[in-house]
């Protein structure tokens, strides 16, 4: 009996450190997702930029489509993405500078923006598949996700199954941060109704998104 009672107890005492383990796990894996989905980089410097100039309602396409398209690229990643890209060093090569320039070309357009004169066509915002796409070539995202699967992968549920509860981590974290930047450059935008104050905001965000290109330039 004492040993059945000993028995129960421990295993007892082991589901409780299970549960507190796990709590903790997804409480850090959170605050990470936070943290990084919320820090200045490209994906919220793009956001702030388009809601100045396109409004709140026309950036949310962008919003979901980094929300979604970053958690795709976790998991693909976590499942062996980043090991194939690896082996192919050539295309990892190509794939980092063919990013590197085409957020040059963004940030030279977004430096260049102006709110459309009276009667003019307004321009097109980022869809939801550019920007999903988009995160393929974003130094930021690649790092994040390395460190995301470094730090908090590798426990007693498995791979597949950590990734994906990352995944659901940075979508919510990442729609939340770039929906507090889109409202961040509309209401700039509201606060600079001169034109020219609009242009300092927009040169504000291209040099932001200038500035997190150093991880690919150091690298």
């Amino acid at each position: 009996m004492a040993g059945r009672a000993w028995s129960r107890r421990s295993r007892a005492e082991a589901g409780g450190r299970r549960v507190v383990e796990g709590a903790a796990w997804y409480a850090s894996a959170a605050g990470f997702a936070l943290a990084m989905s919320a820090t200045p980089g490209p994906n919220n410097a793009l956001v702030a930029a388009t809601a100045a100039n396109f409004g709140l309602r026309r950036s949310l396409p962008m919003m979901l489509g980094v929300s979604v398209g970053f958690p795709v690229m976790l998991v693909l990643v976590a499942l062996g993405a980043a090991e194939a890209l690896r082996g192919a060093p050539r295309v990892l090569e190509a794939l980092r500078w063919a990013g590197a320039a085409w957020m040059l070309w963004l940030a030279w357009g977004i430096a260049r923006a102006a709110p459309p004169a009276a009667g003019a066509a307004p321009g097109r915002p980022m869809t939801l598949l550019q920007a999903a796409l988009f995160q393929w070539v974003n130094p930021k995202a690649w790092i994040i996700a390395a460190g995301a699967i470094a730090a908090y992968t590798g426990g007693a549920a498995g791979l597949p199954a950590e990734a994906l509860v990352l995944a659901a981590l940075f979508a919510v974290a990442a729609f939340g941060s770039l929906l507090g930047w889109a409202a961040l450059g509309a209401g700039t935008a509201r606060l600079l109704r001169r034109p020219e104050a609009l242009r300092w905001f927009n040169r504000t965000m291209a040099a932001l998104l200038v500035l997190s290109l150093l991880p690919v330039i150091a690298g």
